[in-house]
């Protein structure tokens, strides 16, 4: 798959911009509302995509996407659903030929999200969100970590 190919499976949502938390028990990852500071919380869209890894050094590349990488992106996502053997989401604009059928399906995160600039790292647990399903996320549930 060529690299241009490669980007198209990303739908935009912005999940995969969200912090996680890794329990260190458990090795389970949780995913909060507290987005990178380079996303923009209104459109989904990082304000330096090229130049990203040299304002966030721990970004995550997805290309070659391995077991780790992959349990850190959401259940939702393109390389996480093809990785996992599963096809495109109906919602997915490469399926639907529209980039509004993200929203519409509920899986963009524009505007239920809050910038890493405005929480403190020590307040990161107290933005934990659940995926509700594969394909929906219940954003703002507090949870313990156990």
């Amino acid at each position: 798959m060529s690299d241009d190919e490669w980007e198209s499976l990303c739908d935009g949502c912005g999940r995969c911009c969200l912090h996680k938390l890794e329990d260190e028990d458990s090795g389970e990852v949780h995913h909060t509302r507290v987005a990178c500071r380079l996303l923009d919380t209104e459109s989904c869209r990082c304000r330096d995509y090229s130049s990203r890894r040299l304002h966030v050094p721990d970004c995550l590349s997805v290309r070659p996407l391995d077991a780790e990488k992959r349990a850190w992106l959401p259940p939702s996502c393109a390389y996480r659903r093809l990785d996992e053997g599963k096809g495109l989401a109906a919602w997915h604009p490469l399926i639907s030929g529209d980039p509004a059928s993200v929203e519409r399906a509920g899986i963009g995160v524009a505007h239920r999200i809050v910038s890493e600039l405005d929480v403190p790292v020590h307040e990161l647990i107290e933005h934990l969100i659940v995926w509700e399903t594969e394909d929906e996320a219940k954003v703002g549930t507090r949870h313990t970590l156990c």
